[in-house]
């Protein structure tokens, strides 16, 4: 039976029947017909259209019309396709793809013109969006800024609803970034808020994971605290969509609000799903972005400011500063023996070590204070608006908080720091100079013992200059030959005979003349030196020694002050033998000496180097023993020969009977141990006799002789022979 049905009525069926919005116009592009698809999309009918043309009703505020003029010609009808962004009745936005045909009379001429709207806004919006985003993206437009062109967009093209997009941070808590329609207290109110299920829709949404809607605010208990603050804005339904980073976290929201109670239509959750999208893309670059942020200007093991961050924000801190004569501090903070507890407990627990002194600090300090790490053990805290009062009350605390002992799995740690404290505008107008005049005063602060703090002054800068050409000096005397050894003896008080010899190292100033070693020696610790110090002193003694044994004279050992870097080197064992094969020499031969702060700086390949020296036949030595780190419990560790009692016991063995008890006890220890006890700095009989009534056997002094020049120490020993 269908098939007896006209053709023109069967096209008449199918227009009518069909999803796309159909038109028909005459020749003047006036209307003559629409189907009832193209009611339903714009939501105009045949009564409001017939005789208009449809381009003088559809258009709106953003409607292209030249590309729609360029399209069409009046006086020249023709076939065209175009895209074109037209309004519905209701006035909403419709990005449409128009196919318009011309259908020619039998004479040729235009009778009809027959067009097909069809509904591409998703596509569109998508297609508009994402570029938006994208060359916003690449423009670094700001991610705040970047949601609120979504936000626009999607409220241009579905006015009767409100966007917002909130960021969900690392510890689950709201920031608004965009919300260009909605009421700012609403933004304020829900800053930092936690999400839960009583945090309004976008808290929930992000708390669950899921699309919450809500379709009477009013009534919903989730926005008790905050309804007040849109419902007086005519909101009353809002529908809230998580945004999720491609881990599956929650990192946003992405809501709509309406102004009636309602649920959002399948366009709504359509447009949501792109926005949505967008949003994730957006959030998680800006994520990546602060990751990479956080990696260029915090430090990633204790969460401070780095040198770079911390400079850049004190400069900002200077220059507001400077405008209103306010005072700034800057301290600088250095862990005293850091390096110690890396060496013999690993540096995890160093790890640790850094973390909780980082904590401490921050504990320590106002909120408007700012922290950092500057590199190594090395931190800094600047204070603005501080008085010197307020900041040597400040460097009293930081001491006092750093110094609480740290319980580590095996080990409790007492940690101690030096602050150095320089004020600005005094001290220094910009963040370099200041930070470099704290640090010369934190370097002063370590010099005059651990714990304690200091403030820099002129007389501190000048002392530095003074340094700095003192240290370059020195560098140019090691490499060229300026230094030089002097030899004291070591008497065997029972035969007289000569024990050894100590090498001690002098150096004459080409402008100053003699340096004395309590001032070169810790110079040279201080810039690096030592250790090539104690290399050299190595080789020239060695050398000397094979020279005395050319020339005949008995010497029967030379010893060398070594530093505990020296001992750290893993190549010291392979030095020393080379050194005594080059030169004909005995293990036997050579005594090297070793500082107290050994007996704590033992760390294991320490031992090892120790161990190695002892078994080739090397003599060891602990100097000034009893004067620093004296324990027991370190002292069996060390594979030594012999203890020097510091000269300060010997000095006040007349006069303090504490002294004569503390040498009566090392002298103990020594031979307890089977150690052999050399006694420095005799310069008297009296001295003599007293270390003679306590056992003492071997003497060093100027009693014996004074520290001499090689030739001067080879007379010396012919001297002797002939006495």
């Amino acid at each position: 039976m269908d098939h007896d049905v006209p053709l023109n009525t069967l096209a008449a069926i199918v227009v009518d029947a069909s999803d796309n919005a159909i038109v028909v116009c005459g020749s003047d592009l006036c209307v003559l017909y629409v189907n009832p698809g193209f009611t339903r999309l714009f939501g105009y009918g045949l009564d409001e259209l017939s005789g208009r043309r449809p381009a003088d009703v559809l258009s709106g505020p953003s409607t292209d019309l030249q590309a729609l003029a360029a399209a069409r010609d009046p006086e020249h009808p023709r076939n065209f396709r175009l895209e074109l962004l037209l309004y519905t009745r209701a006035g909403r936005p419709l990005w449409v793809s128009i196919t318009s045909n011309v259908v020619l009379s039998a004479d040729g001429q235009p009778q009809y013109i027959f067009s097909m709207f069809s509904d591409i806004t998703l596509t569109k919006v998508h297609e508009v969006l994402q570029h938006r985003v994208l060359d916003a993206m690449v423009r670094e437009l700001p991610v705040a800024g970047l949601m609120g062109l979504v936000c626009e967009e999607v409220e241009r093209i579905a006015p009767e609803m409100l966007c917002t997009v909130l960021d969900v941070d690392e510890q689950g808590l709201l920031h608004p970034l965009a919300g260009p329609s909605l009421p700012a207290a609403l933004g304020e109110a829900l800053d930092g808020v936690p999400v839960g299920p009583q945090a309004g829709g976008g808290g929930a949404a992000a708390w669950t994971g899921d699309a919450v809607q809500v379709s009477d605010i009013a009534s919903d208990p989730a926005w008790q605290g905050v309804r007040h603050l849109v419902l007086g804005q005519g909101l009353q339904a809002c529908w809230s969509c998580p945004v999720r980073a491609s881990s599956g976290a929650v990192v946003g929201v992405f809501a709509l609000y309406f102004r009636e109670q309602r649920g959002p239509s399948d366009f709504h959750r359509q447009l949501a799903d792109i926005c949505v999208r967008l949003c994730a893309l957006a959030l998680e670059r800006e994520r990546a972005r602060q990751r990479m942020e956080r990696l260029a200007t915090f430090d990633m093991l204790t969460g401070l400011a780095n040198r770079i961050a911390l400079k850049a924000r004190a400069t900002q801190l200077l220059e507001e500063l400077g405008d209103k004569g306010a005072s700034l501090a800057v301290l600088c903070i250095d862990l005293d023996r850091f390096r110690l507890v890396n060496e013999t407990q690993g540096p995890d627990a160093g790890d640790t070590l850094l973390r909780e002194i980082a904590s401490r600090l921050m504990r320590c300090v106002r909120s408007i204070d700012l922290t950092g790490r500057l590199g190594g053990d090395e931190f800094a805290v600047i204070l603005p608006s501080c008085s010197v009062q307020q900041a040597a009350t400040a460097a009293e605390r930081l001491l006092a908080a750093v110094a609480t002992p740290l319980v580590l799995p095996g080990v409790t740690l007492q940690p101690t720091a030096c602050i150095g404290v320089a004020m600005f505008p005094d001290d220094g107008a910009d963040i370099d100079t200041l930070l470099h005049h704290a640090d010369m005063a934190r370097t002063q602060a370590k010099a005059g013992g651990r714990g304690g703090a200091r403030f820099f002054n002129e007389e501190m800068q000048q002392r530095t200059r003074e340094r700095v050409a003192l240290e370059a000096a020195l560098r140019l005397g090691l490499r060229d030959g300026g230094l030089r050894l002097h030899y004291q003896p070591q008497i065997d008080r029972r035969s007289g005979r000569l024990y050894g010899v100590e090498a001690l190292t002098r150096w004459t100033h080409p402008q100053l003349g003699e340096i004395p070693p309590a001032r070169f020696i810790p110079l040279a610790e201080e810039a690096g030196m030592v250790a090539e110090l104690g290399r050299w002193a190595l080789g020239e003694a060695c050398r000397q020694m094979a020279q005395w044994r050319r020339q005949g004279l008995s010497v029967p050992r030379v010893a060398v002050n070594l530093s505990t870097r020296n001992f750290q080197d893993e190549g010291l064992v392979s030095l020393v033998a080379g050194l005594l094969t080059a030169n004909g020499l005995s293990a036997s031969h050579l005594t090297l000496e070793m500082t107290e702060s050994m007996l704590l700086d033992a760390t294991p390949d320490a031992l090892a180097t120790l161990q190695a020296l002892r078994e080739m036949g090397v003599h060891l030595s602990l100097d000034d023993f009893g004067t620093g780190y004296s324990s027991l419990s370190y002292l069996h560790r060390l594979p030594i020969h012999e203890l020097k009692l510091d000269q300060s016991f010997v000095r006040d063995l007349a006069d303090n009977a504490t002294a004569r008890a503390l040498t009566n006890t090392i002298l103990r220890i020594g031979d307890s141990l089977k150690l052999t006890v050399v006694a420095e700095g005799v310069e008297n009989a009296t001295q003599a006799e007293l270390l003679a009534e306590r056992g003492s056997t071997i003497v060093q002094g100027y009693l014996y002789g004074r520290p001499m020049a090689a030739e001067a120490l080879a007379d010396w020993l012919v001297g002797s022979r002939q006495q």
